[in-house]
């Protein structure tokens, strides 16, 4: 590991003890009563503690990046609906290869669900898919066609329950289905999971067996994995949502696929050099729960949008660039398997193209 990740940890590791200690009893109490422990929770943590954390964070932004750290031609760009659903055309693909020109892009994620929540996939919600395969492909030859699919998941959502068999046999169904239309990999995106999840990683191993057989990709979108130790643990007992993954549990995605794309934006990091310390922090983490033959991409935020869990003055493309940079650099410069992934086409602008190619592909 790093030096950086190292003092990261060191200084607000024992944030995540108290929340250890509470989990077992926890479920069992009453609304009020988790709202009265957290509150005192939050006002016993040390101010001090928590501006250790952020003091370690915005270290891993500091520094130059290395020469080395830039495209290796392995980038992503996920892509919404409309390439499928009839709304895109011939021109559309003549510019969109216009706008790849030159770039590092090499897999493109196009939405081709959204899944049902039983795990089905009706034709109907795509019936473009064809069109646009066989059109990219005439296009640009080197560029590989994944078929995004996804859906929201329980326990915190009513919606696709990944833990019951028949569900995992009706998505395997769906990425055969989608695979059959020329699709060149299937790109699951399915949130929250939360780490130690059996049917997740229950239907990676039997997806994985189809892709291969068509000789085709499999590749995961990942959350954000633990900035301090144990944040997984307290963040879904405080407010029973799953943001962050563990190491372990990320390495257990990571080796049953092909590709793993961390979706690092939407942090709640108030300015430019904290995101981009954070983002930094992410990308060495990953690298280091990545299996060497898995390739690993930082996902970056093409859009602008301010809210709750997003500033848009502070999650810039130039911010994300530079901490992935210093990331790879610190942790593993040499690595060839390894991009970055921009979210999203529809809502990207000029500025931020020509931040990516600015600060990763002309490097």
């Amino acid at each position: 590991m790093g030096r950086f990740p190292t003092v990261a940890r060191r200084v607000t590791g024992a944030l995540a003890a108290p929340f250890r200690a509470l989990r077992k009893r926890w479920r069992s109490w009453s609304r009020w009563r988790r709202a009265l422990l957290a509150l005192g929770l939050a006002a016993a943590v040390p101010a001090a503690a928590l501006g250790s954390a952020f003091v370690a964070i915005r270290l891993h932004y500091t520094g130059d990046p290395s020469a080395e750290a830039r495209t290796r031609g392995r980038d992503a760009l996920w892509l919404g609906h409309a390439w499928v659903d009839g709304r895109k055309g011939e021109a559309d693909v003549a510019a969109l290869v216009r706008q790849l020109a030159g770039t590092g892009v090499r897999d493109l994620y196009v939405h081709t669900g959204p899944l049902e929540h039983d795990g089905s996939l009706p034709p109907a919600v795509h019936p473009r898919a064809r069109w646009f395969t066989d059109a990219v492909h005439r296009a640009l030859p080197d560029v590989r066609v994944q078929s995004w699919l996804g859906d929201e998941v329980k326990p915190e959502k009513d919606a696709l329950d990944l833990e019951d068999a028949p569900t995992r046999d009706r998505v395997t169904a769906s990425a055969r289905q989608v695979l059959d239309l020329g699709f060149d990999g299937v790109h699951f995106d399915m949130e929250p999971i939360r780490p130690g999840s059996a049917g997740w990683l229950a239907l990676l191993d039997q997806v994985r067996p189809v892709t291969a057989e068509h000789g085709a990709a499999l590749s995961v979108a990942a959350p954000q994995l633990d900035p301090v130790p144990g944040l997984h643990t307290a963040g879904i007992l405080l407010t029973d949502h799953g943001k962050w993954w563990d190491q372990a549990y990320f390495t257990e995605t990571a080796r049953r696929v092909d590709q793993v794309a961390v979706m690092a934006y939407d942090t709640s990091m108030p300015t430019e050099p904290l995101f981009g310390g954070y983002v930094a922090l992410q990308t060495e983490l990953a690298l280091e729960a990545t299996p060497a033959g898995v390739d690993l991409l930082i996902g970056l935020p093409f859009f602008w949008d301010d809210r709750h869990g997003h500033r848009g003055d502070a999650e810039t493309v130039p911010a994300a660039v530079r901490g992935v940079r210093l990331g790879l650099g610190r942790q593993d410069p040499g690595r060839r398997n390894f991009g970055v992934a921009l979210y999203v086409d529809f809502a990207a602008t000029p500025e931020h193209w020509a931040a990516y190619r600015r600060g990763w592909v002309d490097a």
